[in-house]
């Protein structure tokens, strides 16, 4: 059966006025029109439905069987569009993003304030966690996006680099010998004050106590690379579990440290000095990323680039 929601209305305005003229007006179509779709719908289900005269137009039988359910089809049809059409609304006033921990605190609130002041009436729902539980939620369709570094690359997932960040050395003071009581030479290191403007590089790390993030973290995997090229990759040194602690306990002096460029606000905000590694100088790509055939938020792209806007312009060379 190959029945229209158009039919069923049609039949239930000739059914209500009684008259095709008439009908077929509130229907903005032609008589001739709305006299085939009756004639089709009597066709598809296999009865008449109107007793038509010179004057009138009167139901059948089967027509006045047929009219409480045809009522209820364009009812109910019409409620749920009406719910569907407030859920797709709202749907557009709600933005679903994951970060990691790190990003969140530091580069979010700027970037919260760049797209509220563009879309206010947008509520913007965060999920700040690890980056392998930021992909499993867009992968399973609870976030609209996430933001971060080393997602690992899926079918399902479409990764989309924002921008390229680096890796930098920090540490507590312009010389600080911290735990071991060595001192890091200026020479090696430059002016760090400017930060952070001056370079260093990995061979000047020879010596300088190290604390990390564990070997779990994709992140320090890749330091650990590096490190491995001066003879310091896998030693056993102070571990702490993400990037806040551990520039938390630079800060303190227990040590320095090798955090990505995108954590340069929380640098600052502890008060530690930082410069970027060189010889050799890494880049990777910090990514936003989307489940493969679902529906694009509509401000999606107009948070990222509320975003990309907020994180500092040293963390992002933009050249």
């Amino acid at each position: 059966m190959n029945v229209s929601f158009r039919q069923i209305k049609a039949f239930l305005q000739v059914a209500r006025l009684g008259n095709f003229t008439r009908a077929a007006e509130k229907m903005h179509v032609t008589q001739a029109g709305l006299s085939i779709m009756m004639r089709e719908l009597e066709a598809q289900l296999n009865c008449r439905l109107f007793d038509r005269t010179t004057r009138i137009v009167t139901l059948t039988a089967a027509g006045e069987q047929f009219l409480p359910v045809a009522a209820r089809m364009v009812a109910e049809l019409e409620a749920s569009a009406e719910q569907l059409g407030e859920m797709t609304n709202k749907a557009r006033h709600v933005l679903h993003v994951g970060v990691t921990p790190l990003v969140s605190s530091n580069v979010l609130p700027q970037a919260w304030q760049l797209f509220r002041a563009k879309h206010p009436e947008v509520k913007v729902k965060v999920v700040d966690t690890d980056p392998q539980q930021v992909q499993a939620l867009v992968d399973g369709g609870e976030l609209d996006f996430g933001l971060g570094a080393f997602f690992t690359p899926t079918a399902g997932i479409e990764l989309v680099p924002l921008f390229e960040y680096q890796l930098m050395w920090i540490q507590g003071g312009v010389e600080s010998g911290q735990e071991t009581g060595r001192k890091t030479r200026r020479k090696d290191v430059g002016d760090m004050r400017q930060m952070p403007a001056s370079t260093v590089s990995w061979s000047a790390l020879m010596e300088t106590p190290l604390i990390s993030l564990p070997l779990e973290n994709k992140i320090q995997q890749w330091i650990e690379g590096h490190l491995s090229g001066i003879g310091r990759g896998h030693e056993d040194r102070p571990t702490f579990n993400n990037f806040e602690t551990l520039i938390a306990m630079v800060s303190a002096g227990m040590g320095t440290a090798i955090v990505p460029s995108y954590a340069i606000a929380a640098c600052r905000r502890h008060g530690v000095q930082a410069a970027m590694l060189a010889d050799p100088t890494a880049r990777l790509n910090f990514y936003r990323i989307t489940k493969r055939g679902r529906a694009i938020a509509s401000t999606m792209d107009d948070f990222t680039a509320a975003f990309i806007a907020a994180v500092p312009s040293e963390a992002n060379p933009r050249t």
